[in-house]
């Protein structure tokens, strides 16, 4: 559930809800969303009891800049010492920060929730979606979080712009590792060939995936044009493929490295 950063203070591990990104929710709420999830995170670890206000003081001393000072602080969409992008937003910092709040603010009245002006507000309004719990034990306080965090579009009017985006990054959240191991075993194993005369169940017996998953990544390579599917001349649907029949994959070796970011890895 969590990833780790170190951090100053007697407790040394932050945690942040994996689930975050996939969900979509930091291309919703201002930009304190981030923070807060991985305070709540945080609090919700095994040996912490308290108030996220207890646990601010513990780590930050009160204070932490990333959240805008503490839990009081005005929220925003944008970071007050970033440099603006007047490229991507020329209309400036004070209309574009002002429109994604007339959007924001629509949204969650349609929706019947009230517009969250600090951070505490919003941590409030956490507990309302689900997004995370509360309770008193015996021991003090306890927050928890989910194991999968409710979706954007399930508790706020999305317009279908943002559904669209939101659920382009779940789609490539979802196949971009399948498509990196079916890369890699292409690249690093078979050495960039031309053209591989192979099947579903072999791909995945080479690289340690489910059939399924391979065909995902398979569809994947040939909508980004990297690839075809062949069987005998003829092209195949790499969606419905069955896994123990043999066709040839046709690599377009020069469009892939013309239109992919290499990463190394160590």
């Amino acid at each position: 559930m969590t990833e780790k950063a170190s951090v100053p203070g007697p407790r040394q591990d932050m945690a942040m809800h994996n689930d975050w990104w996939v969900s979509g929710w930091e291309h919703v709420l201002p930009r304190q969303g981030f923070p807060l999830t991985m305070l709540i995170g945080t609090a919700s670890q095994p040996g912490f009891t308290g108030s996220l206000d207890d646990l601010l003081q513990e780590i930050f001393d009160g204070r932490w800049d990333m959240i805008g000072g503490n839990l009081d602080g005005p929220l925003t969409f944008s970071w007050p010492d970033e440099e603006w992008d007047y490229e991507a937003a020329p209309e400036g910092r004070e209309a574009c920060e002002a429109a994604r709040w007339e959007q924001f603010s629509t949204m969650l009245t349609t929706a019947g929730f009230p517009v969250p002006n600090t951070v505490r507000d919003l941590s409030e309004l956490y507990l309302t979606w689900g997004l995370a719990r509360c309770e008193e034990t015996p021991d003090g306080t306890r927050w928890s979080m989910p194991a999968v965090l409710p979706l954007p579009g399930d508790l706020l009017p999305l317009d279908p712009e943002l559904t669209l985006r939101l659920d382009e990054i779940r789609w490539m959240m979802r196949t971009g590792p399948l498509l990196d191991t079916l890369i890699d075993h292409l690249v690093d194993d078979l050495g960039e060939p031309a053209e591989t005369l192979t099947s579903l169940d072999r791909l995945a017996a080479a690289t340690g995936q489910d059939v399924d998953d391979v065909r995902l990544a398979l569809a994947e390579l040939v909508k980004s044009g990297d690839a075809r599917v062949q069987r005998a001349a003829e092209p195949a649907d790499a969606e419905r493929l069955e896994a123990h029949r043999r066709f040839r994959l046709v690599m377009d070796w020069e469009h892939f490295h013309d239109n992919r970011i290499q990463v190394s890895r160590g």
